[in-house]
């Protein structure tokens, strides 16, 4: 009986999986495992739990696959399932600690902090000088007020690691939970001692200043705080407050409005923008902000009666004496509210309401003759709800910098929290993500002249940003890579299929066939040059991925064979920029900061404006140790866009003065 098309496709693809020649059964689990980690890396967290299920099914007893899908779970936000196959991985194996350490990230997550104690406690167990677990171990302990535990946490760390400035940091916090303010600032000012770019530190001192009522050192405190972390919506709240206790209600302003572009959920920064706006006159703007809040808190008094005192302002004289009603109701001896009322009641025409109001005033004087209505200061704190504050900004009961937990796992898995890095590589794909940092389009007219020809299912893109695929977008390459292996076997090598196929097989991850595919389209027109920059982008992938397990002498052996594919590429189209941008990303990443700068400076001069070539030439001369030369790039790459180099150029210019 002859099958049909579908069903053979099916087990086509099927076959892609298996050890050639050994059966169903036998399929190659390490290979699997490797696309999966490719996938993972590559941010395809659904294919990548795709390719770990096929590995547990076949090999259940292993404790990896459960591990890498709880990492894609992770990434995925579901906390509770990855937590649950961190578990499964720990039953397995109970010896490698980044399985505690991501189960006790999941915890976090979960507001489970004992529990998360408790791994960070086995990780340690298992490796005494993990850092990172260390530190998480003591935000733990700090979450769950186990002050002398954290204090005694740290000591250790400091034993370790005495150079550290975050743990002193740390440090501070700890005492300032205590209300130990003159150790928290002994704290700060040793963790600033060991590094003077230390943002938490900064934040703390000028929490200290600010308690002091010391408010201009506390913004400038805050300003190098932010300069360190700049997407901490905390400091800009901090710093409206410590610009607003100086008058500076536009310079506070600035400041809630960074904080809700950061935390666009932020009670405080709604709450204090719309007592600010009220206060400069945008009462509308103001009444949507308490809105906003009011949202979350509908029972919030002292909310309603600032809306109620903006809704009279804008007419709404009915909403504003039902907000009022409602704050009365809750505080019947609220004398200002009463004579509130009666004045937007006589607006109305309501005379008999206006006079009870006014009667009820009378009864107020004796509470002024004892100074009932005279607070001190210009804010109040969160926790406190006295409704003669209604006109008050608001601070956190306990102001403490933002913390944040270290991990390898945060933001993109290749992103590993390194000081400086150069701008992503100028790739091939069919997904790009649109970016208003990235306003520069590279040409390339090879691929012009590719896409023109319609021979690929979709348009390829050259970006240096890759967008995510969905489930679909993977199921269709798989379904692509059938297709075409289909007439490849009917047609013998072609050079357009082979291309096609190796960039649906680069799109599901599978690099080792990608390569396979573009080293038989090179045999047979070794003049391809998008060949030579998909295969040297696959290799790099392929390094990438594996840069943590392999040894140095392998990662710089791989580092020389994409550089070669990137040479090929520009000796046979020298006058294309992006070639020798991309090849002086590799020079960086063999250490070989000469060749990069050269390099770099050569796609400048084939293209003045492009600005990924200034930032990361930028970078490799900072790396070089020539900060001057550094400084400039980067200003000329945030003149063209890359608003980024700024932080980069707040960062190092102090040190270029040093110098």
């Amino acid at each position: 009986m002859r099958l049909s098309r579908k069903v053979i496709l099916a087990m086509m693809l099927l076959l892609t999986f298996l050890w050639s020649g050994r059966g169903l059964a036998q399929i190659n689990t390490e290979r699997v495992m490797l696309m999966g980690r490719n996938a993972l890396y590559y941010e395809d967290y659904v294919l990548a739990i795709q390719r770990f299920n096929m590995v547990i099914n076949a090999k259940p007893w292993m404790n990896e696959p459960y591990f890498y899908r709880a990492l894609a779970k992770f990434y995925l936000e579901d906390y509770q399932g990855a937590e649950i196959d961190c578990g499964n991985a720990l039953e397995r194996n109970p010896y490698v600690d980044r399985q505690y350490m991501l189960r006790a990230l999941c915890r976090i997550n979960q507001s489970r902090y004992k529990l998360a104690e408790e791994d960070y406690l086995k990780s340690i167990e298992i490796s005494p000088l993990e850092r990172d677990s260390w530190h998480n171990l003591v935000l733990c302990q700090m979450e769950l007020k186990e002050y002398e535990k954290a204090d005694s946490s740290l000591d250790q760390m400091i034993r370790y690691w005495p150079k550290e400035a975050s743990q002193y940091s740390l440090k501070a916090q700890v005492a300032m939970a205590r209300e130990d303010t003159v150790n928290a600032e002994k704290w700060a000012d040793r963790a600033l001692e060991e590094n003077a770019f230390e943002g938490s530190a900064w934040s703390m001192k000028a929490v200290i200043q600010g308690h002091r009522g010391e408010y201009k050192q506390a913004e400038e405190s805050l300003d190098k705080a932010i300069v360190q972390m700049p997407r901490m919506a905390g400091l800009y709240i901090n710093r409206a407050l410590a610009r607003y206790n100086q008058d500076n209600l536009r310079g506070a302003m600035s400041d809630y409005d960074a904080a809700l572009d950061i935390d666009p959920s932020n009670y405080l920064g709604h709450f204090n923008r719309g007592l600010l706006r009220a206060q400069v006159g945008e009462d509308n703007q103001a009444i949507e902000d308490l809105n906003f809040v009011l949202n979350l808190e509908p029972d919030n008094t002292i909310v309603l009666y600032n809306r109620a005192l903006l809704l009279d302002n804008v007419g709404d004289y009915n909403g504003a004496i039902r907000d009022i009603s409602a704050v009365i109701k809750d505080y019947p001896d609220f004398w200002e509210g009463y004579r509130k009322r009666a004045e937007i009641r006589r607006k109305v025409g309501d005379t008999y309401g206006a006079e009870r109001d006014e009667f009820k005033l009378l009864e107020a004087r004796m509470a002024v003759a004892t100074g009932k209505y005279k607070p001190s200061g210009k804010t109040r704190k969160k926790s406190e709800h006295n409704i003669e504050d209604y006109d008050k900004l608001v601070e956190e009961d306990i102001q403490e910098p933002e913390n944040e937990y270290a991990s390898e796992y945060r933001g993109r898995v290749q992103n590993r929290q390194t000081d400086l890095h150069v701008e992503p590589l100028y790739v091939l794909s069919y997904y790009r993500q649109v970016s208003d940092l990235k306003t520069y389009v590279a040409f390339s007219k090879d691929l012009e002249e590719l896409n023109a020809r319609h021979i690929l299912p979709g348009v390829l893109y050259l970006t240096p940003l890759e967008g995510a695929m969905t489930e679909q977008n993977i199921q269709q390459h798989f379904d692509w890579i059938a297709e075409v292996s289909e007439k490849l076997e009917n047609d013998g090598y072609n050079k357009d299929l082979l291309l096609r196929r190796a960039l649906d097989y680069y799109h599901v991850r599978d690099f080792e066939n990608s390569i396979s595919d573009l080293n038989a389209l090179l045999a047979l027109e070794n003049n391809n040059v998008l060949a030579f920059m998909l295969r040297a982008q696959c290799r790099f992938a392929q390094l990438e991925v594996s840069r943590t397990t392999a040894s140095a002498a392998d990662l710089r052996l791989g580092y020389l064979m994409v550089l070669q594919d990137y040479s090929h590429a520009a000796d046979k189209q020298p006058d294309v920029a992006y070639h020798f941008y991309n090849k002086g990303n590799i020079y960086v990443q063999l250490g070989e900061y000469g060749n990069a700068i050269q390099a770099y400076t050569e796609a400048i001069r084939l293209d003045a404006h492009f600005p990924d070539a200034y930032y990361s030439r930028g970078v490799a001369y900072l790396l070089a140790g020539q900060n001057s030369e550094g400084l400039n790039d980067l200003s000329q790459a945030g003149e063209y866009g890359l608003y980024t180099a700024y932080n980069l150029i707040k960062k190092y210019s102090s040190q270029a003065q040093k110098k």
